[in-house]
């Protein structure tokens, strides 16, 4: 008879299983002392809490008094085990003055002690559930939000985009989905941290409905200040932003998709100079009121009431607060009541997560600073919208990204430890200077102040993967999943990160989470569309998903290009022309339909037409990499136009000059698709050693596949179907690639 099931927990690259007393490394046992395998197994059981040291040592020596430097040694043997190096905490994190918190993601398995294995169904202790990288399948910032494991974690805890290779193709616009859309993914058993919360939209009782902002700008401080304590678990704003004030809203049910024990609802009525504020925090097992409180209080104290509520429901849920986190909750950032709203209403419209409100809400905050010169805060805020605005290297993007650096650096000199001011320089070094180290530097600072902020996570994760530190993005993406699980970009994002690398079961994972958030979500479908090609070879298969979507859902022309790209695929090249022809667009991608138009013809054999919408492509190509010379991106580009036209020599200056601008040994991600770009270029250019020499590199390269209509994608998929590679399809070594499997992509 078989035994009743224990628990196997994975992390990383390991398994722990509780009932063999067995920790593995890949299926290879890692021995440990028993006192060294308990105080590991306590610290993965409680994980996501600080341990304080007593209660550690109480529990791997119950019945022992011992002294402290035993429970110090193992952590230092568990550190060894785990490869840590000084200043790099993947799994265990040094609170200081509290004690230790286990920090990486862990996935919870049943197990069966029996001598007759049970297939073992995985569930996630934590969802795996942030460019805002709003693009898709193309890597572009990493924005909008990964494991406490970032260098950045060093201090005490542990990204619109800035433009990659790739280009615009994910925004937070609202898009129908499919009527065919997945199925929902089952919900995964969760093991629910007493001490986490989410904070609801507050409902705004203000007979002035434009108080709605204000509303939502009260309830994103409140959420804010919570975040900042680091013996909470906090839910992001965005994963709560749909539960929406109401009769209607089922807290329980509410409480299992976040996944938290608690949450905090409350309302707002603004009226004149006074305001009311009322909040109530509920325990969700047994629908417990642990507090409640209604503030009347004239407008200037707002502030006061968010602080004295984010404090009391720290007390309420027992949790501990360092004096520094004591010190921020009380820190007042404005003296002027005026300004302190104006801040609040630019929070409440940057909630509405358009271009549109993000510039809206960057005037309110400059506004506000223009009453108090000295809210260092409001410059902090001002300085990452204009650097998410920037990312799109769009209109005024130069001079929005000096005023954001210059907003930042206004902003540290107002106040030197205002986390929120160390991730706007951080946003500035990260996209717009590309000086990585430089940035994780400032978003450790941040998560040291805001531990519970998924946005600083999604942000590392998009470094991480530029330092060609592939697996710590992967953790830094599930960290911030964990801390927005119904943020449907964090999941689209972290979809992207398993596509660069070739996981295409993964990539499918998050796709499909962020279907099951929104449904209507357009660039998900997109990304599921290329997995068909990636993973199966079968663009009609993708090309039946783009289908789906309704028509008059096309967000950037993203979809008419997908199905362009599609039938290019299948070299149905009628079906490709139509599509083109019949778009109201006159650009996809920034680029003219010309040059899309210029490769029909080119595939088809058709070089005189083929030359004539190339030329006619070629001054917007070239004005455009004259407006931005560095960006790697659009010379890559350029020099695939030229290969195009058969310019050789041209192509060949601005493709190894994209390489050069951003190396692989400075950005592993950019750098491996500008250097299969090169490739693809030397195989146009019938150049096919140069080209299958790095083509033979970059099939195991991390980075070289990114998705939506990019023919120089290096996978088995694209090298077989694209008629781009047709000049080497006679050469020995090729045939060898193409007949063999797709090498493992190496991290």
């Amino acid at each position: 008879m078989n035994a009743p099931p224990g628990h196997v927990y994975e992390f990383g690259d390991f398994h722990l299983d509780a009932a063999k007393r067995l920790l593995s490394r890949d299926g290879v046992p890692v021995p440990l002392t028993p006192r060294v395998f308990e105080t590991l197994l306590y610290m993965v059981e409680h994980h996501d809490t600080v341990l304080d040291k007593e209660r550690l040592m109480e529990a791997v020596w119950p019945d022992s008094i011992v002294e402290e430097n035993n429970l110090t040694q193992n952590i230092s043997t568990l550190r060894r085990v785990f490869g840590e190096t000084p200043g790099s905490h993947r799994f265990i994190l040094t609170v200081p003055g509290r004690g230790y918190r286990f920090v990486a993601n862990v996935r919870l398995r049943e197990a069966y002690a029996g001598p007759e294995p049970q297939k073992i169904p995985e569930t996630a202790i934590e969802p795996a559930e942030a460019e805002t990288e709003r693009i898709a399948l193309v890597s572009q910032p990493d924005h909008p939000a990964t494991s406490r494991s970032f260098r950045p974690i060093l201090l005490g805890t542990a990204a619109v985009l800035a433009l990659s290779v790739a280009t615009l193709f994910f925004s937070r616009g609202r898009t129908q989905n499919p009527p065919d859309a997945p199925a929902k993914i089952p919900s995964a058993r969760i093991v629910i941290p007493e001490k986490s919360i989410a904070v609801l939209p507050f409902a705004n009782l203000s007979t002035d409905k434009e108080n709605a902002f204000f509303t939502e700008g009260v309830q994103d401080d409140i959420l804010t200040a919570l975040a900042k304590v680091g013996d909470l678990k906090v839910i992001s704003r965005m994963s709560v932003a749909s539960y929406v004030a109401g009769p209607h809203r089922n807290l329980r049910e509410i409480g299992q998709e976040l996944g938290v024990a608690n949450v905090l609802e409350g309302s707002v009525r603004r009226a004149g100079g006074k305001v009311r504020v009322t909040a109530q925090l509920i325990e969700m097992r047994t629908n417990t009121h642990l507090w409640a409180e209604t503030y009347d209080r004239d407008l200037a104290d707002v502030f006061a009431i968010q602080s004295d509520i984010a404090q009391q429901i720290a007390t309420a849920l027992e949790a501990k607060l360092a004096p520094e986190e004591k010190a921020r909750l009380e820190a007042r950032p404005t003296a002027n009541s005026e300004a302190y709203v104006l801040y609040l209403t630019g929070r409440g419209v940057e909630g509405a997560v358009n271009r549109s409100d993000e510039i809206e809400a960057e005037q309110l905050y400059v506004q506000a600073t223009a009453l108090d010169p000295g809210f260092a805060l409001a410059y902090a805020r001002a300085s990452i919208l204009n650097s998410r605005i920037s990312s799109g290297m769009t209109g005024d993007y130069l001079a929005r990204k000096a005023k954001a650096r210059a907003q930042a650096e206004e902003a540290l000199r107002l106040s030197p430890t205002l986390g929120e001011a160390h991730m706007a320089l951080g946003l500035c070094l990260y996209w717009g200077e590309k000086k990585y180290d430089a940035a994780l530097k400032e978003f450790e600072v941040a998560a040291a102040t805001s531990p519970n902020n998924a946005e600083i996570y999604s942000y590392v994760a998009g470094i991480y993967r530029r330092q060609g530190r592939w697996r710590e993005s992967v953790a830094s993406f599930e960290r911030a999943m964990s801390l927005d699980p119904r943020n449907r970009e964090v999941a689209f994002l972290a979809g992207n990160n398993h596509l660069f690398m070739r996981d295409w079961s993964a990539a499918a994972v998050c796709y499909n989470r962020a279907l099951e958030i929104a449904p209507d979500s357009v660039f998900p479908k997109i990304g599921l569309a290329y997995l068909e090609v990636f993973r199966d070879g079968n663009p009609a298969a993708g090309s039946k998903i783009l289908q789906s979507i309704p028509a008059g859902i096309d967000p950037y022309g993203m979809v008419t290009l997908g199905r362009w790209d599609m039938a290019m695929l299948e070299r149905d090249y009628a079906t490709a022309e139509k599509i083109v022809t019949d778009s109201p667009l006159e650009e996809f991608r920034d680029l003219p339909k010309t040059f899309y138009r210029g490769r029909i013809a080119l595939a088809r054999g058709d070089i005189e037409s083929a030359q004539r919408y190339f030329a006619a492509a070629r001054p917007a190509t070239e004005k455009r990499m004259r407006d931005n010379p560095d960006a790697a991106e659009r010379r890559a580009t350029l020099g695939l136009l030229y290969a195009y036209m058969q310019r050789k020599e041209d192509a060949i200056r601005e493709s190894r000059r994209a390489v050069e601008l951003e190396p692989e040994s400075q950005n592993a991600f950019h750098g491996a698709l500008s250097a299969a770009n090169l490739a693809l270029v030397y195989a146009l250019l019938d150049e096919p050693d140069q080209a299958i020499t790095l083509i033979e590199r970059m099939l195991s390269t991390p980075g070289a596949v990114q998705g939506l209509d990019f023919p120089q994608n290096i996978t088995l998929a694209d090298l077989r179907l694209r008629w781009e590679w047709d000049s080497l399809r006679s050469n020995p070594r090729f045939q060898k690639i193409l007949a063999g499997p797709e090498p493992k992509t190496v991290y």
